[in-house]
């Protein structure tokens, strides 16, 4: 089993920006990604950004030179820096992490005034 807790999130204006942190406790040495996904209101859940236990990284195209995903395997964190958001950014974003079932947080708001 793994607990993911997430923090960061809140209200930004269009162009601001927000940090999330999620620490993962568990069994984390199983952990091989870790990663953001979001769910805005009436839409399916997507990812936004996963980092392999290698380094590997993948990005959500919209998302693309205005997120960067980081990982400390030392603190079993992942953080997401968010810049230049925009309204569309706005969702919940859950923290992620695979072993043999994915694993997720509970979820941090993000809001992005225009």
């Amino acid at each position: 089993q793994v607990q993911l807790v997430e923090s960061g999130g809140g209200l930004v204006q269009a162009g601001g920006s927000l940090r999330l942190s999620c620490a993962a406790s568990g069994r984390v040495s199983s952990i091989s990604v870790m990663g953001w996904f979001r769910q805005a209101p009436g839409k399916q859940r997507e990812l936004v950004a996963t980092m392999t236990n290698g380094g590997s990284t993948n990005y959500n195209d919209a998302v693309k030179g205005r997120f960067t995903i980081s990982r400390d395997n030392a603190k079993k964190t992942v953080s997401l820096q968010m810049n230049s958001l925009t309204p569309e950014d706005t969702a919940v974003y859950y923290c992620y992490a695979h072993l043999i079932v994915p694993y997720w947080g509970q979820g941090t708001q993000v809001t992005v005034s225009s």
